[in-house]
């Protein structure tokens, strides 16, 4: 696979050529690109995926909630629906996605849609909500987010990556400039205070940029259809990790420490998993899975023992309350 990826780098630099010449329209307003009278926050990135917007966007809504009636606007990724539509704390994932459908059943006084055209979609949230979030729409460029927060791993940084398909980025490193924030996740639980420093100077930000490092915060319970158990649960039993995500590698390196006993099927980014692998789950004893994967796998199994364990961002450095401050801000000017 890398020794494709490297025949294809010419292809890179047509597809950057054509990302860069799209933004340079945007940027000289040669393409609209449309403001609201509402703050619109923008959680993304430069990569294909994986750098944790999921967490992100809930940890948004978790302290945003408490001061602002907020929605949540996503594309629906592998939906089988076409259009705007809501997501109600019933709908399925083949309806309006998997994550979409997470946040609704996480946060149900928050309106959550799905829509690919994200004008529409916010058009129609403006009236129901004081912020609008969007998941995932950092090159959505029609729309001009009032606050735009970039996201991009500790193993990962997007400095270090090449555009599609040699390598990961959507487009040129320098659309990075965009942001307002930049958030790099996936830290390590230790991590020397000088490693932080010499990935802010490597990132060279702009003056209006401010920086902050998160990790993935992995809760103590497990959660199932109709109970809950600590994670210490599974500590003498065998068990089938499940994930259909960009990067399972924090969650099994966090299992591994652990030293559970586990086997692990890995599944694409928001797999549909087929009637034949839903079968070969089934004659499992028991199955942990993600969050996310659980809204899908979950009506299809029909098993008591399928559990998810939940995750979120935690700012490193006790530097939460000046994210949240920060963003405060941004918001109301």
């Amino acid at each position: 696979m890398k020794i494709l990826r490297k025949i294809l780098f010419p292809f890179s630099i047509l597809y950057g050529w054509i990302t860069a010449i799209r933004n340079f329209m945007f940027d000289n307003g040669w393409l609209e690109s449309r403001s609201y009278d509402i703050p619109i926050i923008c959680v993304g990135n430069l990569s294909t995926g994986g750098t944790g917007k999921s967490p992100m966007i809930e940890f948004l809504l978790d302290f945003l909630q408490k001061e602002y009636q907020v929605a949540v606007l996503s594309r629906g990724y592998k939906r089988k629906s076409k259009g705007y539509k809501e997501v109600l704390f019933e709908s399925t994932a083949e309806e309006v996605g998997d994550e979409p459908l997470q946040f609704k059943q996480n946060f149900p006084n928050c309106t959550v849609a799905v829509c690919a055209d994200r004008r529409e979609g916010i058009e129609k949230l403006k009236r129901k909500a004081e912020i609008v979030l969007l998941d995932d729409a950092f090159q959505h460029r029609k729309v001009k987010a009032s606050t735009n927060i970039l996201l991009t791993t500790f193993n990962d940084l997007y400095i270090k990556d090449y555009m599609l398909p040699t390598g990961n980025l959507r487009e040129y490193r320098k659309g990075a400039y965009r942001a307002d924030f930049i958030v790099v996740t996936k830290c390590p639980d230790k991590v020397a205070y000088s490693k932080l420093q010499e990935i802010q100077f490597n990132l060279k930000l702009k003056p209006h940029q401010r920086i902050y490092f998160s990790k993935i915060g992995y809760d103590e319970s497990i959660f199932g259809v109709t109970e809950t158990n600590t994670i210490s649960y599974l500590k003498d039993k065998f068990f089938t990790l499940v994930t259909g995500i960009a990067n399972p590698k924090p969650l099994v390196d966090y299992l591994n420490s652990h030293s559970f006993n586990f086997e692990h099927d890995k599944y694409a980014d928001h797999h549909n998993f087929t009637d034949n692998e839903i079968s070969k789950l089934k004659e499992k004893e028991i199955i942990l899975t993600t969050e996310k994967d659980f809204v899908r796998l979950q009506p299809k199994l029909n098993k008591f023992a399928i559990y998810y364990l939940p995750i979120k961002t935690v700012i490193l450095n006790e530097q939460e309350e000046f994210f949240k401050n920060a963003l405060l801000e941004s918001i109301r000017n």
